[in-house]
């Protein structure tokens, strides 16, 4: 069973969410929140697997929110379920740590399959998302050129882990493609989350799509 959390300043989105997502089998929700900070109380008291978070809200916003769920509940998925498309919401919240970005407008049954992705651990894009957000970022961010230096001077089998890391696969996954222990395979990340400083996996996954076509790395097989 997934638990999920739901956190919207407006109390009829997370009514009608709850409604559709009750439904499933595999799915409860087993609590709401109204702005981050209620959130991060929420999330304290229910220890939910994934929550769903709106961007912006009084007190608290949800990018806030992510980011200090994040680093205190590790293993907490948070996607965001946003009306927003803004460059600057995505990056922002992406950067927090959340596994994904979806907009309210998609239908119920992909918005579904997204939660049940992102509890297994790979990042989820609304359509088109990812392709705007790295379109519309700019080529002198002096940031992510000094990662892409650092990435041309990974050892061979730390970029092949980015790589799939960046198509989203799981670590077990990754086990399995590199013919490593899994063990193995959370040392790599470590590694990559050091060397290229950093906060979490979604950040590498991000880094991995949008500078896979500025360095040559080698192409594992995908997951």
């Amino acid at each position: 069973m997934i638990r999920l959390l739901l956190v919207d300043d407006q109390s009829l989105i997370c009514q009608g969410l709850q409604a559709v997502l009750n439904q499933e089998p595999d799915l409860q929700v087993v609590g709401s929140a109204e702005n981050g900070e209620a959130a991060i109380a929420q999330v304290a008291a229910l220890q939910p697997d994934v929550v769903l978070m709106d961007i912006r809200m009084p007190v608290m916003t949800g990018i806030e929110a992510t980011r200090l769920i994040v680093e205190q509940f590790p293993n907490i998925k948070v996607l965001v379920l946003s009306t927003f498309d803004d460059d600057r919401d995505i990056a922002q919240a992406m950067r927090a740590g959340a596994k994904g970005y979806l907009l309210k407008d998609m239908p119920a049954p992909e918005l579904i399959e997204a939660i049940r992705f992102v509890h297994r651990g790979y990042c989820q894009m609304a359509p088109g998302l990812m392709e705007k957000l790295l379109t519309n970022a700019p080529d002198s961010d002096p940031d992510q050129q000094n990662i892409v230096e650092k990435i041309k001077q990974l050892p061979s089998r730390e970029r092949d882990v980015l790589r799939l890391l960046g198509q989203g696969c799981t670590n077990r996954e990754i086990a399995s493609q590199l013919n490593l222990a899994e063990g193995t395979v959370k040392t790599y990340v470590t590694h990559l989350l050091n060397r290229l400083t950093l906060r979490n996996r979604s950040q590498l996954a991000i880094y991995a799509n949008s500078i896979s076509a500025s360095v040559a790395l080698k192409e594992p097989p995908r997951c």
